[in-house]
Parts: structure tokens; C-alpha cells; sequence
């Protein structure tokens, strides 16, 4: 299926929730935020409003008062031209700004009274037509009585909600929310006597409730009457359907303030029809409807599970909106997400990587979880958009494929990634196998420390970028840019420039799943883990291993105050140099250690001393004078011969413990 199919067939499938409105919850800094949710049904929109109008189901005014901060977004019904006016004088049907619904206008402003005449007359000609018309709703009717007495300003300003000035007029210093007074967006409450025979809880259609923005019996009264108005019939070129033409098209795609559209033809001079069709309606014509649809269900998913980032606007969902795991997530995160019991394995093995079983059955139990849940025709869609000015937005990422085949796709990506990880949560740090979360990545690569932590910062686009790199990688199964490999190698090859040691050790187990991705991709049948390699011959591995050994025979001579201060062992100070000249550097670490080595106790000087002559004798000879440039392999070597150590010398002092108790 193309993109067309795949958000038609999304409206579709979820259309029973159209122009209901909905609220998902997002934990901010000051407490818990409800965020809208609406699937707008065809013909309708969102708008921001300032004002909340009360009147009876006769016309009578009631009551007007400003709209709460939490409460402003507002569906409306919207005409073709009216959906994508910009300073054209073009009425909304129903609700609009306080210059088209006043009759009274020119009795309380000053400038624009003309232009105001206008837009009050076009729009309560467009109100009266459908009050008439077969199609009609009896808040359609209260409002038009309401409207035609042309006293609106007169109402609010004596309900206290607009404000006048000395002059009479509305005041140009009072503002409601950033909003000039006579700019305001109203709404309407339309009170009506109460029905005892009738079911209103239970009734979902919104037919009893006073706003009118929420009355989803208003919503598909407009929607027939406009249909009704509609006389040109023409091919659809994106669904094949006989439908009304449209060559305006939606905007607020990303957000409620995006002017970016997706589609647009409105370059009628020098459009690149010219030579092969005579105007731009044989070039490409798309049905209104049909717009309506794929816009509005791009809206409704990408504020449902969208994410976005500066101007780049990522959304994935599955065809049914099963719950499935994020693509862009760390393992950590997707173990936690699958909070359902994990059920019977049905007998099927389960793979068991690095020797880490507990955390690999989960990460494995939860995908198995996730897939049982599928149906067989079940797909996952990925779009990314970016807007290179700031009136288009592009389509720059696209992908379809099979649930099954995407939950494949991730279990590759974590397992051919897979290293013991650092993550920080809750004010603390806990280690994880597995792979870093795409953000994360973006941190540790790109990033600089920021009050202790790494950061894109004011860098924001580059994590635009970075995803749509990474994109292939996990939903295609390619190969890690080699870029990237390089910088996170050379970042991890740094530990001085780091303020905070976590930090570096975040960069140096990213660049170790890194380097084992990308040697995978070189060799798939070199197998590299965590687990020591104590057998390995490889020049790049035995000098990271040298390394690591050299460092922990100088950390074990530190005393608290040195810890404390997060003091440098001299194999961390020179790990770049090394990288570069590793024979030539050796030999400096290696003089520097005899004074360390005096402070070890016996036991321990023999055991490091066994170890560096072990991994000395592994050597060619040949190999261990090169002075030739180290490969990421040898941050492998350092960590996994460090991760060695220091669990043989915690078991060492458990057992001590055990002993003296």
C-alpha cells in the first residue's frame, strides 16, 4: 500500500471516533497535562478560541465568559476556501472571529468597519443558507435568530468579557490571550430544555450536549449539507473515486500553529504543467473528501504518537493501533512498556545472547508477547516529514512492512547492538543489556556535556537527522553509518575531555555496540559479546585488553579521596595517544606502572602482572610492535577485559565478607 492507502485505510478503520474529543495525559515539569485528541470528521477543523458564548435554544443571549488555558481547542466546520483563507474575507459556517459574527462591529471599533460590514454579511448569508436548507440543526437555527440581532459586542462587552476604552470603542491596550479584542475567536453554548425521556448519559453522538463543538450530530448535519453543494464531480487521482475537486489543502500538520502543507498547487505561472497539459486541473486533481481523510488522520496519529523535533516530524503506527514496540526505543524501555503478563512460550526456544539470561528472556518474552496480539494482515507504517521553508512540508521517510517482519527487524537491531549499557533514570544510573534508544545515540555522538549531562542542546535539527540515518539500520536491517562508528570510537577513545566519568562510560558502551554492529556487517561470522574473548589473536582486541589491565592496576592503588575526585589513571590520559601509536604508548604506560604495582598487595601483583604476561603471549610479535592506528575493536577488548576484572574482584571481596561473618 502507498501512504494514500495507508492513512484512508487508518480514517477509515478508527472513523467511529470522528469528532469525538479525547485527552491524553503527558507528565510535564509542573505536574500532569491533558493534550487533546480529536480524528476531525470530513469538512472540519481545529481552531484556538478566546471566548465561550451562551445562548438558549430560542436566540436569547445567556452568558459569556473567557475559555480556560486547558479548554481552547475548539472543532469547527470549515468550507473549502474558508479552511485555508488567509487574508481573503471568507466566512466560516458556524463559528468564526468577532468581525464576522457582529452586526454590531462598527459601534465599537474603529478601524476596519467596512472590511467588517463585508465579513458579517457574507457570513450570515452562508449561516441563513443552511439554516434553510433540508440539512438543517436546531443549534444551526438558535444561532442564526441569535446572530441576526446583531448585538454580539454589545453582549459581551456588558457580560464584562470585552472591554471599551474612553472613547466608547474596544480598548486596543486590553488583550486576551495575546489575542486583540476584536480579533477574538467565538464559540457558542446553545442551551436547550431538558429531555427526562431521553438516555443523555449513555447517548454518545453529543445531540444533548450545550457545545456546539462537541455535538457530533452538528458536525454530520454540515457534512450533508455541504456534499449537497457540491456539483463538480471529477477522478480522484490518489483513491480512483468520483468526488469534488479540491486544489486547497490542509495545514496544521505537525501542531495546531504548522502553516506547512503537505500538497499544494497554487503556482499558476510558472507551474511544471507547462508543455504537458493545458491547466493544472488535467495535471492533478484531488477529491476533497479524500484530502479531508488523509489529513485529518495524519493529524489525529501524529498528536496521537507522533514525535517532533525542530522541523523534522516522525510517526509509526501499526494498521490496527495494536500496541507494539517503539522502533526508536533503548531495550531497557521496550522490556518495560510490555507490562502484560508474559504468558506461556508455547514451547518455542528462546534464544539466549551474552549470557545475560534474565534480561534477554524478557526482551524476548515481551516481543513474543507483542506478536501474539497480531493479526495476520497486520502492517507497520512509518512517515517522517520535514519542511524545508516554512509553506511546505515534504514527505521524507516512508515505510510499510509486515508487524511480524518489524518485530524481526527490531529483535536484530538489539541483538546485533547488544552491550551492557548505562542509562540514567530518576536521579540515578542502572546498567542494562542491550542497545541504546536512537535519541540517546544522538546525545552520546553528537552531544557536549550540559550541566552534567550529554546534550544536543540548541542542536535540536541534528536529531532530525540522525533518525532518518538510523531509520534503515532498525526498520531495514542496513548497515550503521561508518561516520558515526568513527566518531563515537574517537569520542570514547577521550575519557579526559569528559567532566563526569558516567559520561564517558555511556560513550565508551555505545561505541562497543557500535564497532560489534558494524564488525558484524564486515564479517557476519565473527562473533563478538561482553563475555572476555580470552582466546582471541587479534592485535586491536589484545592491546584494548593491555589497556584495561594497566588501568586497573593503577585504580586499585587509589585511596577514597582519589575516587571521590574521579582522579585519571594514566592509561585513560593516554587511551588517545594509544589509539593512534599503541606500540610506541605502551611502553610509557607500561614504565608508569612500577610504582603502582610496589602498592599492590602480593596476591594481587601476581595475579595482574600473570595477566598482562597472558595477554602479551597472544601476540605475534609482528603485530605488537606495529605502531600502526588501533580500529574500534580495541574499546571491546578494554571493556570486556575490564568488566572481567572488576567482577572477579567483587566476587573476591564477597567471599572475603562471607569468611569474616
Amino acid at each position: 500500500m502507498d501512504w494514500v492507502s495507508e492513512l484512508c485505510d487508518l480514517y477509515e478503520k478508527n472513523k467511529y471516533l470522528a469528532g469525538e474529543m479525547r485527552y491524553k495525559e503527558q507528565n510535564r515539569k509542573n505536574g500532569v497535562e491533558k493534550i487533546p485528541l480529536v480524528l476531525l470528521p470530513p469538512f472540519h477543523t481545529t481552531v484556538t478560541a478566546q471566548i465561550t458564548v451562551t445562548i438558549s435554544e430560542n436566540g436569547e443571549f445567556q452568558d459569556a465568559k473567557l475559555v480556560e488555558n486547558d479548554d481552547k481547542l475548539t472543532i469547527i466546520p470549515v468550507t473549502e476556501n474558508s479552511g485555508s483563507r488567509t487574508s481573503t474575507v471568507v466566512p466560516h459556517p458556524f463559528c468564526d472571529n468577532i468581525k464576522y459574527l457582529s452586526g454590531d462591529y462598527k459601534d465599537y471599533c474603529i478601524e476596519g468597519t467596512k472590511n467588517a460590514e463585508e465579513c458579517y454579511r457574507l457570513y450570515i448569508e452562508a449561516l441563513e443558507k443552511w439554516h434553510i436548507s433540508p440539512y438543517s440543526h436546531k443549534k444551526v437555527n438558535a444561532l442564526y435568530r441569535y446572530l441576526s440581532k446583531k448585538c454580539l459586542i454589545c453582549d459581551l462587552v456588558n457580560a464584562g468579557v470585552l472591554k471599551l476604552g474612553e472613547n466608547g470603542k474596544l480598548s486596543d491596550s486590553v488583550k486576551i490571550q495575546g489575542i486583540e479584542q476584536d480579533k477574538s475567536f467565538v464559540r457558542f453554548r446553545i442551551l436547550e430544555e431538558c429531555q427526562w425521556d431521553k438516555d443523555i448519559l449513555s447517548d454518545t453522538t453529543g445531540q444533548y450536549f450545550s457545545e456546539c463543538w462537541l455535538d457530533r450530530t452538528l458536525q454530520e448535519s454540515f457534512i450533508q449539507y455541504y456534499r449537497s453543494l457540491m456539483t463538480e464531480k471529477d477522478i480522484c487521482y490518489l483513491s480512483g473515486n468520483t468526488e469534488q475537486p479540491t486544489y486547497l489543502h490542509s495545514k496544521k500538520i505537525r501542531n495546531e500553529g504548522d502553516n506547512s502543507k503537505l500538497i499544494s498547487s497554487n503556482d499558476k505561472d510558472y507551474y511544471t504543467f507547462r508543455g504537458r497539459f493545458h491547466n493544472k486541473e488535467q495535471a492533478f486533481a484531488i477529491g476533497n473528501e479524500t484530502s479531508q481523510k488523509i489529513h485529518n488522520a495524519l493529524k489525529w496519529i501524529i498528536r496521537r504518537q507522533g514525535k517532533n523535533i525542530d522541523t523534522f516530524c516522525i510517526v509509526s503506527w501499526e494498521s490496527d493501533l495494536c500496541p507494539m514496540p517503539e522502533w526508536d526505543s533503548d531495550t531497557d524501555s521496550i522490556c518495560s512498556q510490555y507490562v502484560e503478563d508474559w504468558g506461556e512460550d508455547d514451547g518455542e526456544e528462546v534464544p539466549v545472547w551474552d549470557g545475560n539470561q534474565a534480561g534477554a528472556l524478557q526482551f524476548n518474552s515481551a516481543l513474543l508477547g507483542y506478536r501474539r496480539k497480531l493479526e495476520n494482515m497486520s502492517r507497520m507504517v512509518l512517515m517522517a516529514f520535514d519542511a524545508a521553508t516554512t509553506g511546505r512540508l515534504a514527505l521524507v521517510e516512508y515505510k510499510s512492512l509486515e508487524s511480524s517482519r518489524y518485530l524481526d527487524n527490531i529483535k536484530y537491531w538489539h541483538k546485533e547492538c547488544e552491550w551492557l549499557q548505562l542509562k540514567l533514570k530518576d536521579g540515578g544510573s542502572y546498567y542494562y543489556k542491550g542497545m541504546a534508544g536512537v535519541k540517546e545515540i544522538a546525545d552520546i555522538i553528537y552531544g557536549t556535556e550540559q550541566n552534567g549531562i550529554l546534550s544536543l542542546g540548541n542542536k535540536s535539527k541534528l536529531y532530525g537527522q540522525i533518525y532518518r540515518r538510523l531509520i534503515p539500520c532498525i526498520w531495514d536491517r542496513g548497515d550503521v553509518p561508518f561516520d558515526m562508528v568513527n566518531l563515537a570510537v574517537s569520542k570514547a577513545s577521550s575519557p579526559v575531555s569528559y567532566e563526569k566519568r558516567y559520561n564517558w562510560e555511556r560513550t565508551l558502551l555505545l561505541a562497543c555496540s557500535l564497532v560489534k554492529k558494524m564488525k558484524m556487517q564486515q564479517n557476519p561470522k565473527e562473533v563478538w559479546t561482553l563475555a572476555l574473548n580470552k582466546e582471541s589473536r587479534d592485535r586491536n582486541y589484545l592491546y584494548g585488553r593491555l589497556l584495561a589491565v594497566a588501568d586497573r592496576v593503577e585504580y586499585r592503588t587509589f585511596d577514597k579521596k582519589d575516587r571521590d575526585a574521579n582522579r585519571e589513571t594514566n592509561a585513560r590520559r593516554y587511551m588517545s595517544m594509544f589509539s593512534q601509536r599503541p606500540y610506541e604508548t605502551w611502553k610509557i604506560i607500561e614504565e608508569s606502572l612500577t610504582p603502582y604495582f610496589q602498592k599492590l598487595k602480593y596476591q594481587e601483583k601476581i595475579y595482574y602482572r600473570k595477566q598482562l604476561e597472558e595477554i602479551c603471549e597472544l601476540f605475534d610479535e609482528d603485530t605488537f610492535k606495529d605502531n600502526s592506528k588501533l580500529d574500534g575493536l580495541y574499546l571491546l577488548g578494554f571493556h570486556s577485559e575490564s568488566y572481567e576484572l572488576r567482577n572477579k574482584e567483587a566476587v573476591k571481596e564477597h567471599d572475603k565478607t562471607s569468611e569474616e561473618e
